[in-house]
């Protein structure tokens, strides 16, 4: 299982380096980090376990975060009380968007983010997204509000982006009342 001290933290130069394709058919240990990825997201949402291994609550890593540049991210979204779906995003690209702009109004944290944050970060309120599955076939993903902010904010892993480069310094709220606060 990874631990908290697995994930790199903000100051890590690998988090803002170039990321390379995945190519086919994937490693053991690029199928193990999968697995274990998507094992302490899920741990992460479920209170008892977030305690017992001192974890803090996530939905969404990047390869990058865990120190492999590559480009493919996971997502553990639960959809209703104790029931997830697991996301697995290889080499993906974002194909369309809406025009609406949302934002988090618990504003958004990030496991490679060990502080508070203050400010909007500007997203699309729905995505689509292609890439491919584990087995390299093509996937294509919808999403909206919650975990379309995840879609964003996991892609931005990939660019070397995080999430607070969105915030604008001198005006941590700008633009607010031109998005949709969730």
């Amino acid at each position: 299982m990874l631990k908290t001290k697995d994930i790199l933290d903000e100051k890590d130069k690998r988090l803002r380096k170039k990321n390379t394709d995945v190519t086919f058919p994937l490693t053991k240990e690029e199928k193990k980090l999968i697995k274990d990825m998507l094992e302490h997201l899920h741990l992460s949402q479920i209170e008892k376990y977030a305690t017992k291994y001192n974890l803090r609550p996530g939905m969404g890593l990047a390869a990058p975060q865990v120190g492999l540049n590559k480009n493919f991210f996971v997502v553990c979204h639960e959809e209703s009380e104790n029931v997830f779906h697991n996301y697995v995003l290889i080499n993906p690209k974002m194909i369309s968007h809406s025009e609406e702009l949302i934002y988090s109004s618990a504003g958004e944290g990030c496991l490679s983010v060990n502080r508070d944050v203050e400010g909007i970060v500007p997203r699309y309120a729905r995505v689509s997204f292609e890439g491919y599955d584990e087995e390299g076939n093509l996937v294509k993903y919808r999403a909206r509000e919650e975990l379309s902010i995840v879609f964003q904010h996991e892609l931005d892993h990939l660019n070397g982006i995080l999430f607070f480069d969105h915030i604008d310094p001198k005006d941590p709220y700008k633009n607010a009342d031109i998005m949709r606060e969730i």
